[in-house]
């Protein structure tokens, strides 16, 4: 653990500083985010801003920032991670750790893995940060700013660590920001600016079945592999049951409500149980936004057989990627896949971390406010995410998190499509309005 501070030469703006992030390879794994770290850590402390490093592991450092405020509003956290997923087996345009500026003929885009998930959140808290601390202004209350590994497997050696060992950093924090929300999104001719408020927690699972097994020359009738085949087959073609929580209710009616006519009856009816399931088939691939935040959901993704050509399994797994809806257990998902799969398959939960059943909402009004002011023709409506983030873990210290890292995107750039996926980019526009916007909010909070 080291603690220091520096004074201070002219700022980078959000563009420079996502370059130079996208530039640091911190694929996890391995990961591999000290250097990247140090760097952002320079930034900070030549700046003048007091820096902590704590780690687990030199490799896999974290660093967590603190600009005094006047204590007159209890601090504030914004937090974001700077590893990411692998660019393994996909073709690129354009080199994926480079950081390249390209223009599509309308926009400049900043290119590289990372820019939207999350280096570019990480770019904008970093720069409205330097932004608070140069121009002086005295702030209501102190901010906390954490940068963390390793978000993309688990948080171990990131915001998990922090919260397990080092919880008097985040003493007296209510409120913070993080991935993802404020972007913008394009739905029945309307411009919306979702904020994340909640999200669904992971619970890992895995599956078992069992049959005969032998030599794969003397097949087998209804053996283990046509056992998964079957239970493959029904979680493909069911869904578990409907619910319609708090935060997905006031975002569908809001939805509903700005975009009006037949459109937005067919989605206001997506809030009655008993129509949910016909409405998201009739919505087709469009349904596949609002599924998820209307059930518990189960992805097979990873199978283990036999590890020999020859040789019939005579016990086959697969894990799946379960999500549960705010305020649902483990056991609410295993209720609801037996009912779907029947009792022949033995399921075993491997990951589980909770979060708050409700979320708090004592800030959403300032965000909104905020994004109003920042862009008059998007409508701010409350998000529940169907993935989940790091602030599972700080939600164990009682701070709600919001997903707050605006964006203004053009109408045909498909946000969710770009994240994880190749030819990850942003519009370089997109960084001055996401770091304008959260100085706003250290100023106002």
């Amino acid at each position: 653990m080291t603690t220091k501070t520096e004074s201070s030469p002219r700022q980078p703006n959000p563009v420079e500083i996502l370059q130079r992030l996208i530039q640091f390879d911190t694929t996890n794994p391995p990961g591999n985010e000290a250097e990247c770290i140090s760097y952002l850590d320079t930034l900070l402390t030549s700046a003048g801003i007091d820096t902590t490093i704590l780690a687990k592991t030199p490799e896999r450092t974290n660093l967590v920032a603190r600009l005094p405020g006047q204590g007159k509003s209890p601090p504030l956290l914004m937090y974001g991670h700077v590893d990411v997923v692998t660019t393994k087996n996909q073709i690129w345009q354009h080199p994926p750790f480079e950081g390249k500026i390209v223009s599509d003929g309308l926009d400049d885009y900043l290119w590289g893995r990372g820019a939207l998930d999350m280096k570019g959140g990480v770019a904008m808290m970093v720069a409205a940060l330097l932004r608070a601390k140069a121009e002086g202004p005295v702030l209501p209350g102190d901010v906390v700013l954490a940068v963390v590994s390793d978000e993309e497997a688990g948080g171990d050696y990131g915001a998990k660590f922090l919260v397990n060992e080092h919880k008097e950093l985040f003493t007296g924090i209510k409120y913070a920001i993080g991935e993802f929300g404020g972007f913008s999104l394009h739905l029945g001719g309307r411009k919306f600016s979702p904020i994340m408020v909640s999200e669904k927690q992971m619970c890992w699972m895995k599956a078992t079945v069992r049959g005969p097994g032998g030599h794969g020359s003397m097949p087998v009738h209804g053996g283990a592999m046509a056992k998964l085949s079957r239970l493959l087959k029904q979680l493909d073609e069911h869904r578990l049951p409907v619910h319609i929580t708090p935060t997905t209710r006031l975002m569908l009616e809001a939805v509903a409500s700005e975009v009006g006519g037949l459109t937005g009856f067919i989605l206001n009816q997506l809030t009655n149980p008993l129509l949910t399931d016909s409405i998201l088939n009739l919505l087709g691939e469009r349904g596949r936004v609002f599924a998820p935040l209307l059930h518990n959901t189960v992805s097979p993704t990873v199978l283990t057989g036999s590890d020999k050509t020859n040789v019939i399994p005579s016990e086959v797994a697969v894990e799946l990627d379960g999500r549960l809806l705010p305020g649902f257990t483990p056991d609410d998902m295993l209720g609801e896949l037996r009912q779907v799969v029947g009792d022949e398959v033995e399921f075993e939960v491997m990951s589980y971390d909770p979060g708050p059943p409700e979320p708090d909402m004592g800030l959403f009004d300032t965000l909104v406010g905020i994004l109003r002011e920042a862009d008059p023709e998007g409508v701010p409506i409350p998000l529940l995410l169907s993935g989940v983030t790091d602030a599972r873990f700080f939600s164990q210290l009682g701070i709600q998190t919001y997903g707050f890292l605006p964006m203004q995107l053009p109408e045909d750039f498909n946000f969710t499509s770009v994240v994880h996926a190749a030819d990850e980019r942003i519009p370089v526009e997109a960084l001055a309005f996401g770091a304008n916007a959260i100085y706003e909010l250290l100023r106002r909070f």
